[in-house]
């Protein structure tokens, strides 16, 4: 189990890292323009990634 957990990271780090490394304006900016939220919307667009990948693994078990 903790090799799967650790795959999962690894892998979740390197997909987080494509776009700085790809383009770190365009990574500058989105971090700028959500600098700007409310903390409710940060709150949303948390929950939401966290029921997208849920459901993800739902569909993928």
């Amino acid at each position: 189990m903790w090799d799967t957990l650790m795959m999962a990271i690894a892998l979740m780090l390197v997909l987080e890292g494509i776009l700085p490394f790809v383009s770190p304006k365009a990574w500058r900016e989105t971090f700028d323009k959500l600098l700007q939220l409310e903390d409710g919307q940060i709150r949303f667009i948390g929950l939401s990634a966290m029921l997208v990948g849920l459901i993800i693994l739902y569909l993928v078990n």
